[in-house]
């Protein structure tokens, strides 16, 4: 299980196809910053809270050059029928064997309800546009983190 990735440093590389089909490459996506949210699963009553407000805000994450994704190691199918059920405008990349979440600290040991396995923790990484991770909400609570995330993404475009 690899560590957090810590603000300051560089985000790790990742290829992935997202939902379509399209190979996503962070070393293409320098000169925006680019936020990319790791989430459990498509189409649950948390991630598809998180994944609406994100959609909601899009336009203005876009105006502020901000390219976003959502992580998750669901299939490119199940990534599509979450995409139109919930008219989401941006890619959701598959991590079906959980490469990248275990790079960023994102798959990691969960327990619930006193059960433990391991899976993907809710958590948020907004990286700038030379690639250095500036900002991490680890275990992330859905409710109000999109505006966290406007907020420093506001701060960094004043940095």
């Amino acid at each position: 299980m690899a560590d957090w990735i810590e603000p300051g440093q560089a985000a790790p590389a990742f290829t992935l196809k997202d939902d379509s089909g399209t190979k996503v490459k962070l070393s293409d996506l320098k000169g925006n910053p680019v936020l990319v949210y790791f989430y459990p699963r498509d189409d649950t009553p948390g991630c598809t809270r998180e994944a609406c407000a994100f959609r909601d805000r899009y336009d203005e994450l876009k105006k502020l050059g901000v390219q976003l994704f959502g992580v998750s190691g669901d299939t490119a199918e199940s990534h599509q029928k979450f995409r139109e059920k919930f008219s989401l405008p941006f890619p959701l990349l598959v991590d079906s064997d959980h490469a990248m979440s275990e790079k960023y600290g994102a798959y990691r040991e969960k327990n619930m309800y006193g059960k433990k396995s391991m899976g993907i923790q809710r958590s948020t990484y907004l990286i700038d546009a030379q690639g250095k991770v500036a900002k991490v909400w680890k275990r992330v609570t859905v409710d109000g983190h999109d505006q966290k995330v406007i907020e420093a993404v506001h701060q960094l475009e004043s940095e």
